[in-house]
Protein backbone atom coordinates (compact mmCIF):
# COMPACT_ATOMS: atom_id res chain seq x y z
CA UNK A 1 0.00 0.00 0.00
CA UNK A 2 2.54 2.61 0.87
CA UNK A 3 4.74 3.77 -1.87
CA UNK A 4 7.83 5.97 -1.30
CA UNK A 5 8.94 8.20 1.16
CA UNK A 6 7.65 11.73 0.86
CA UNK A 7 9.04 13.67 3.67
CA UNK A 8 11.22 13.24 7.38
CA UNK A 9 9.20 16.13 9.27
CA UNK A 10 10.91 17.59 12.05
CA UNK A 11 9.71 20.32 14.87
CA UNK A 12 12.06 22.75 15.48
CA UNK A 13 12.31 25.80 18.22
CA UNK A 14 13.54 28.64 15.60
CA UNK A 15 12.28 27.95 12.03
CA UNK A 16 14.73 30.49 10.60
CA UNK A 17 18.21 29.06 12.78
CA UNK A 18 17.23 25.79 11.62
CA UNK A 19 16.73 26.64 8.31
CA UNK A 20 19.40 28.89 7.85
CA UNK A 21 21.67 25.64 8.81
CA UNK A 22 20.14 23.07 5.99
CA UNK A 23 21.20 26.20 3.85
CA UNK A 24 24.49 27.37 5.60
CA UNK A 25 25.80 24.63 7.33
CA UNK A 26 24.47 21.38 4.82
CA UNK A 27 24.43 23.10 1.41
CA UNK A 28 20.79 22.03 1.04
CA UNK A 29 17.85 23.75 -1.20
CA UNK A 30 15.47 25.46 0.90
CA UNK A 31 11.95 26.43 0.25
CA UNK A 32 10.42 29.57 1.84
CA UNK A 33 8.47 29.23 4.98
CA UNK A 34 4.34 28.66 4.55
CA UNK A 35 1.89 28.45 7.07
CA UNK A 36 -0.64 25.95 6.84
CA UNK A 37 -3.44 27.42 9.34
CA UNK A 38 -5.37 24.11 8.97
CA UNK A 39 -2.73 22.08 10.33
CA UNK A 40 -1.10 24.48 12.59
CA UNK A 41 2.05 25.01 11.51
CA UNK A 42 4.31 26.86 9.40
CA UNK A 43 6.83 24.73 7.22
CA UNK A 44 9.67 25.27 5.46
CA UNK A 45 10.69 22.12 2.95
CA UNK A 46 14.46 20.56 2.56
CA UNK A 47 14.75 19.56 -0.56
CA UNK A 48 17.02 16.78 -0.70
CA UNK A 49 17.65 14.46 -4.20
CA UNK A 50 15.74 11.37 -3.10
CA UNK A 51 13.16 13.02 -0.23
CA UNK A 52 12.33 16.07 1.49
CA UNK A 53 12.75 17.09 5.32
CA UNK A 54 9.84 18.95 6.53
CA UNK A 55 10.49 21.63 9.39
CA UNK A 56 7.47 22.37 11.58
CA UNK A 57 6.69 25.43 13.40
CA UNK A 58 3.95 26.40 15.22
CA UNK A 59 1.50 28.76 14.56
CA UNK A 60 -0.23 29.44 17.92
CA UNK A 61 -0.25 27.81 21.20
CA UNK A 62 -2.65 25.24 20.65
CA UNK A 63 -0.85 24.29 17.26
CA UNK A 64 -0.04 20.28 17.66
CA UNK A 65 3.81 21.14 17.50
CA UNK A 66 3.60 24.04 20.22
CA UNK A 67 2.86 21.04 22.82
CA UNK A 68 5.61 18.60 20.66
CA UNK A 69 8.16 21.37 21.70
CA UNK A 70 7.09 21.76 24.77
CA UNK A 71 7.95 18.15 25.63
CA UNK A 72 11.30 18.10 23.75
CA UNK A 73 12.14 21.84 24.18
CA UNK A 74 15.15 21.29 21.35
CA UNK A 75 12.77 19.66 18.83
CA UNK A 76 12.91 16.41 17.02
CA UNK A 77 11.76 14.16 14.54
CA UNK A 78 7.89 14.75 14.45
CA UNK A 79 6.67 12.33 11.77
CA UNK A 80 7.56 10.30 8.56
CA UNK A 81 5.41 10.66 5.31
CA UNK A 82 4.41 8.00 2.87
CA UNK A 83 3.35 8.26 -0.65
CA UNK A 84 0.11 6.43 -1.01
CA UNK A 85 -2.17 6.40 -4.50
CA UNK A 86 -5.27 6.19 -2.89
CA UNK A 87 -6.12 7.66 0.34
CA UNK A 88 -9.26 6.53 0.72
CA UNK A 89 -8.59 2.74 -0.16
CA UNK A 90 -5.52 3.11 2.03
CA UNK A 91 -7.23 4.38 5.27
CA UNK A 92 -10.22 1.95 4.25
CA UNK A 93 -7.97 -0.77 4.45
CA UNK A 94 -6.27 0.18 7.74
CA UNK A 95 -9.45 0.65 9.85
CA UNK A 96 -10.17 -2.61 8.51
CA UNK A 97 -6.36 -4.00 9.86
CA UNK A 98 -7.37 -1.59 13.11
CA UNK A 99 -5.43 0.82 12.42
CA UNK A 100 -6.63 4.46 14.34
CA UNK A 101 -6.65 7.58 11.80
CA UNK A 102 -6.24 10.84 13.74
CA UNK A 103 -8.71 13.38 13.99
CA UNK A 104 -12.04 13.33 12.08
CA UNK A 105 -10.74 10.16 9.77
CA UNK A 106 -11.37 12.63 6.82
CA UNK A 107 -8.11 13.61 4.60
CA UNK A 108 -7.32 16.97 4.63
CA UNK A 109 -5.11 19.29 2.17
CA UNK A 110 -1.60 19.20 3.26
CA UNK A 111 1.07 21.16 2.45
CA UNK A 112 1.65 20.33 -1.09
CA UNK A 113 -1.69 20.83 -1.80
CA UNK A 114 -2.79 17.00 -1.79
CA UNK A 115 -4.82 14.68 0.73
CA UNK A 116 -2.94 13.98 3.80
CA UNK A 117 -4.51 11.51 6.77
CA UNK A 118 -2.09 10.98 9.97
CA UNK A 119 -1.78 7.94 11.63
CA UNK A 120 -1.92 7.15 15.53
CA UNK A 121 1.86 6.35 16.60
CA UNK A 122 0.37 4.10 18.94
CA UNK A 123 -0.38 1.63 16.28
CA UNK A 124 2.98 1.83 14.52
CA UNK A 125 5.57 1.89 17.00
CA UNK A 126 5.48 4.92 18.36
CA UNK A 127 5.91 6.87 15.00
CA UNK A 128 3.43 9.17 14.21
CA UNK A 129 2.95 8.22 10.40
CA UNK A 130 1.37 10.50 7.60
CA UNK A 131 -0.06 9.59 4.75
CA UNK A 132 -0.02 11.57 1.45
CA UNK A 133 -1.91 10.89 -1.77
CA UNK A 134 0.70 11.53 -4.75
CA UNK A 135 -1.00 11.75 -8.14
CA UNK A 136 0.91 8.92 -10.56
CA UNK A 137 4.51 10.55 -11.73
CA UNK A 138 4.67 12.83 -9.02
CA UNK A 139 6.89 12.83 -5.68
Amino acid sequence: MIGRLNHVAIAVPDLEAAAAQYRGTLGARVGAPQDEPDHGVRVVFIELPNTKIELLYPLGADSPIAGFLERNPAGGIHHICYEVADIGAARAQLVASGARVLGTGEAKIGAHGNPVLFLHPKDFNGCLIELEQVPAGEG
